[in-house]
C-alpha cells in the first residue's frame, strides 16, 4: 500500500502521526509524509512583533529548516511499522499541494489531522483536510483517535457506502476490528447527496410508502452488508436508527465510544467542488473520532 501522511509539527498533526504509527500495513507499504509550506502565510502567520521587518528569505529558510527536523523525527518513528518511508517539502496552498502529491505518487490513502495549524506556518488541517476529501483520488482518513479497534460502518445499501465496504474487507488494518454496521432510517425526506440510499436513488416514486417499509428497508441494508463483513473474515454487527443520517451516525459514534467511522462518498476531482456529499462532510467536520471517506468515483445504483 501507499499512503501519504500530510503533518504540520501541530498537535493534531501528533495524532495522525500516532495512528499512522498504529496502523498495520502490509509488508512493502510506503507512507510518503509531507509538510506544505505556504511561503506568504508562513511569513504573514508568524509570531513576532507587528511592524517590526523581517527577512523573507531568511524566515523561509528557517521555515523549511523546521520542517526537515519535523519530517525526520516523524520519519524515524514510522520506520517502526516496517513501512518505507520517503518525505517530501511542498511548496505553495496546502490542500492543493497534498492533492495534487497524492495523484502524483499514486496514493491509495491520504492521512491528515482533524485541524490544527502547527508552527510551521503551514495550515495542513482544519479546513485544508475538507479540500482533500473534497478532490482526493483515494480514500482520505481524517485523524482524531489513535485505534482502529471500534469501527462505525454508516450504509445506506448504495454502491457508494459498498465502496467504503470493501475497503473494510481489503485492508488487513481491519482485520482485528470490531465493526458495527449501522444504517439510518430517515422517515422524513431522501438524502442523496454524497451517502444515497439505494431506495431513494432513483427519486421519490421509489420511496416506500410505509414507515415500517423503510424501517425494514434500512434493517434489511445493514443485515446484509455486517453478513458480507463477517464472511470476509471480519467481525461485524448491525444496527438501525432513525432519525437525520449525519446526527445519528455522530450519536452512535459518541455512545459506542467508536474509534472510526467509515463513509462513502461520490467524487470528481479537479475544480468541481462540493464533490463530498452533505452527509459525508457533516461526519467529517463533526465526528468525536477519526473519519475515514472513500470515494466512488464512478458508482452503479
Amino acid at each position: 500500500m501507499k499512503a501519504l501522511l500530510a503533518i504540520d509539527g501541530s498537535e493534531c498533526a501528533r495524532v495522525a502521526l500516532d495512528l499512522a504509527r498504529a496502523m498495520r500495513w502490509p509488508a512493502g507499504s510506503t507512507i510518503e509524509l509531507a509538510i506544505a509550506i505556504e511561503p506568504r502565510e508562513a511569513v504573514m502567520g508568524g509570531a513576532w512583533a507587528p511592524g517590526v521587518a523581517h527577512d523573507v528569505d531568511v524566515q523561509l529558510s528557517d521555515f523549511v529548516s523546521e520542517a526537515e527536523t519535523v519530517l525526520g523525527r516523524a520519519a524515524d518513528e514510522l520506520r517502526e511499522t516496517g513501512a518505507q518511508i520517503e518525505v517530501h517539502i511542498l511548496r505553495g496552498r496546502a490542500a492543493t499541494c497534498i492533492v495534487d502529491l497524492g495523484q502524483e505518487i499514486g496514493a491509495e490513502l491520504i492521512v491528515v489531522g482533524s485541524r490544527g495549524h502547527g508552527s510551521i506556518g503551514s495550515m495542513v488541517l482544519g479546513s485544508v483536510s475538507a479540500e482533500v476529501a473534497d478532490h482526493a483520488h483515494c480514500p482520505v482518513l481524517v485523524a482524531r483517535k489513535t485505534g482502529l479497534g471500534r469501527v462505525l460502518l454508516g450504509t445506506d445499501g448504495s454502491s457508494y457506502a459498498r465502496a467504503a465496504e470493501d475497503v473494510l474487507v481489503a485492508w488487513g488494518m481491519f482485520a482485528g476490528a470490531q465493526i458495527e454496521v449501522v444504517s439510518v432510517a430517515n422517515l422524513t425526506m431522501p438524502w442523496s447527496s454524497g451517502l444515497v440510499t439505494s431506495g431513494h436513488a432513483d427519486g421519490a416514486d421509489s420511496l416506500p410508502e410505509t414507515s415500517a417499509a423503510v424501517i425494514e428497508e434500512y434493517r434489511a441494508v445493514a443485515t446484509s452488508a455486517s453478513a458480507r463483513l463477517v464472511g470476509a473474515g471480519r467481525s461485524a454487527t448491525a444496527r438501525t436508527v432513525q432519525g437525520d443520517p449525519a446526527a445519528e451516525l455522530l450519536r452512535v459514534a459518541r455512545e459506542e465510544d467508536a474509534d472510526l467511522i467509515v463513509v462513502g462518498t461520490h467524487g470528481r476531482t479537479g475544480l468541481r467542488r462540493l464533490v463530498a456529499g452533505s452527509v459525508a462532510r457533516n461526519v467529517m467536520l463533526h465526528a468525536p473520532c477519526s473519519v475515514l471517506i472513500v470515494r466512488a468515483e464512478h458508482p452503479q445504483e
